[in-house]
């Protein structure tokens, strides 16, 4: 009988009335009123906004410093500030970065900064400790050259990486175009990087990292009494006033589209971007249906129309994206995905199609209510945290928003009907005046002419620079690998040359490599023997963890993952047409394919582009037009989930045994960049059979 019971009493009214129709959206309740209560405002006598959020669940607390200094032009030394931000926790006067994570780690705290911010979360047992290394950040940042010059390092490879990202390069093109002469449009590019010293960073952090303007926004387990004692105690003597307002244009509208292309030699996809400025400010009453319109558009679900149309229906794509950008300074609306190469035009023409269908018709009841029940939910999620409310209060204050701003969100969410999405869409959506930015291969150039208002494309380079157009080489391939054994041997003919390689019969080079992502440096061993054969192994920390093995006629590659592999009869073909320590003099015999594409200019260097194929890589060489230097390979990756493209750079060439050898070698695959130094090399030291 129990058991019945229990069974009648999971019987549902559904099941004794009717079932559900499940093919109807339930209606969305009447949006609550939102209870949110206001933060604690008040101002120190150094010109400081203090906002305290009490939060007594937890024994912690944070404290978020907003400096109210904005960004500014920063000219030839672009990537000054975000510079400036990797580098205020790497010591004070009184403390080096050892010592200031030696004891973060000890108390428990965690310790981040960025170009206008600094940001302590600890216990609340520990906050006097974590505030005496917070408060020595803010006020005495020193910024070590030792430390200064890492970090440039760093960021020296992590420009090499973008150069294989087509979204960094899809990005800055992007924001170039959209916000010339303006703070947002500044790109950081190896040639900003060498100008900026380390006096600039100092003379940025004093200049902007000063009380008066800024917010101090500390949440959880401390009172407002304990809050103004400690702001008291560790900021009393902070001082310095803020820098005079600077207001820039606002993100360039057009007058018909205008494609800009970026070109990614070998690229299989294409990414493209569609954008176009916003007139909108941060908290206008337009911003929560501007949302909305988004959501439906391109959002970030799999239910958008981008999505819908792209993925789903196209097969164009793995997915397609659109985002609303709005800055203190400047806003914007783009879409974006990466998409076949063969399907380039057919993806900008639904992306525009789907923009204009937005401000043609109304949305479906379906597409407005899952998108508001989304963003209703999302909403509501946040509240549980207790930064979302200090993240507010600063809003509210730094923006002057309405105090009732975030209290009145889902009722102001609820609000927003099919009329006022049109209303939106036809307002700030356009399909007519778009930048349509394109990253791929130079393939697809012809096919973007029509979409561009004045038929003509724009090429830029990965930094959004104006590319010079290749110019044609004044010299054939066979002239320009002589001159370059010349230079590599530093002889001027080629008797002298052949007479000095005949001596070397092997090459080891002891290669030290740092990685932003590895926090010690890999050890690398490059071997080379007379005629064709090679190793190369990478150590970390005493294991070796890849290696390749090649004798001339068989070989190896083994990692930690795959374990030993032998090499493909296709992979010892292609390295037997890179014969000799100099691989060029052999190329018109070995079977190596190549052609001397032109002169190309690229960061103010001209060089020579010579296009190879050994069967297996599509690879391009550089040479520099004034001592046939070798500057840097591209190897060309045809498959799109390998990672990206291969880029080794050669610089700061020194002779050794009378020919000249790279010093420092930098390589880039995918997001990936390694900063090679050679540390020793050995002529005639040793033999292939040392390394099987």
């Amino acid at each position: 009988m129990k058991k019945l019971i229990i069974a009648l009493g999971l019987i549902t009214p559904a099941v004794l009335f009717g079932q559900l129709d499940r093919s109807k959206v339930p209606a969305a309740a009447p949006a609550k009123a939102i209870s949110i209560a206001d933060p604690v405002v008040f101002k120190a006598a150094n010109g400081m906004t203090v906002i305290l959020s009490e939060n007594h669940k937890l024994p912690r607390v944070s404290f978020n410093l907003t400096v109210g200094n904005g960004q500014r032009m920063e000219g030839q030394k672009a990537g000054l500030a975000d510079l400036a931000g990797d580098l205020i926790l790497s010591g004070t006067t009184n403390r080096s970065k050892d010592e200031i994570d030696a004891k973060s780690d000890y108390i428990g705290a965690s310790l981040n900064a960025g170009s206008r911010n600094l940001n302590l979360t600890c216990l609340t047992k520990h906050m006097d400790e974590g505030l005496k290394i917070f408060s020595d950040v803010v006020m005495n940042a020193n910024f070590p050259q030792s430390e200064f010059d890492r970090i440039v390092k760093q960021w020296e490879s992590n420009l090499m990486s973008l150069k294989s990202s087509p979204e960094g390069m899809g990005e800055n093109a992007l924001m170039s175009a959209l916000f010339a002469n303006h703070p947002y449009g500044e790109v950081t590019t190896e040639a900003t990087l060498a100008k900026i010293t380390r006096d600039d960073v100092q003379q940025y952090f004093k200049e902007t990292f000063v009380p008066e303007g800024s917010y101090l926004v500390i949440v959880g387990d401390i009172t407002k009494a304990k809050a103004e004692e400690v702001v008291n105690k560790y900021f009393s003597s902070w001082s310095g006033k803020s820098l005079p307002k600077v207001e820039y244009p606002s993100a360039k509208n057009l007058n018909g589209n205008r494609v800009i292309f970026v070109k990614k030699t070998g690229a299989v996809q294409s990414y493209i971007q569609v954008a176009f400025p916003l007139d909108v400010k941060i908290g206008d009453a337009n911003n929560i249906p501007l949302n909305v319109t988004n959501s439906i558009f391109g959002g970030s679900g799999f239910g958008t129309r981008l999505m819908q149309n792209l993925r789903e229906s196209k097969a164009y794509t793995y997915g397609s994206y659109s985002s609303v950008n709005i800055e203190p300074q400047g806003a914007y609306l783009a879409a974006s995905g990466n998409f076949r190469t063969d399907v380039t035009d057919s993806a900008i023409t639904q992306l525009l199609f789907e923009l204009d269908r937005m401000t043609d018709s109304y949305v479906t009841d379906h597409e407005l209510e899952l998108t508001k029940s989304s963003m209703g939910g999302g909403f509501a999620r946040s509240l549980e945290h207790a930064a979302t409310i200090a993240r507010f209060a600063l809003n509210i204050e730094r923006y002057g928003l309405p105090k009732d701003y975030y209290k009145n969100y889902l009722t102001n969410l609820e609000a927003v009907d099919k009329e006022k999405v049109l209303e939106i869409a036809q307002k700030f959506f356009t399909a007519k005046n778009c930048y349509i930015v394109v990253v791929g291969n130079e393939s697809v150039i012809e096919k973007l002419k029509p979409f561009d208002a004045d038929g003509k494309i724009e090429i830029v380079d990965a930094f959004g620079a104006p590319v010079q157009d290749m110019k044609k080489a004044d010299i054939t391939a066979e002239e320009l690998f002589k001159k370059h054994s010349f230079y590599v041997t530093s002889t001027s003919s080629e008797k002298q040359r052949d007479k000095l390689l005949k001596k070397i019969k092997s090459v080891t080079q002891d290669i030290e490599m740092n990685m932003s992502q590895v926090p010690f440096p890999l050890k690398s061993v490059q071997f080379w023997a007379a005629p064709n054969s090679e190793v190369m192994t990478i150590e970390a920390q005493g294991m070796v963890v890849q290696k390749t093995y090649f004798d001339g006629k068989t070989g190896y590659e083994s990692n930690m993952q795959t374990g030993k592999v032998d090499l493909t009869a296709e992979a010892i073909a292609a390295k037997n047409k890179s014969i000799g320590l100099i691989p060029e003099i052999n190329y018109a015999t070995s079977g190596m394919k190549y052609e001397l594409v032109g002169i190309e200019n690229q960061n103010g260097t001209d060089m020579y582009v010579v296009k190879l194929h050994d069967g297996e890589n599509e690879m391009y060489d550089y040479y520099n037009t004034n001592n046939f230097s070798k500057i840097k390979r591209l190897t060309i990756s045809t498959d799109p989930e390998a990672g990206g493209d291969a880029v080794v750079t050669y610089s700061d060439y020194k002779a050794v045994s009378g020919v000249l050898f790279p010093h420092k070698i930098v390589l880039s695959f995918g997001e990936l960049a390694f900063n090679g130094t050679v540390k020793a090399i050995a002529v005639n030291k040793g033999a292939i059979g040392d390394y099987k």
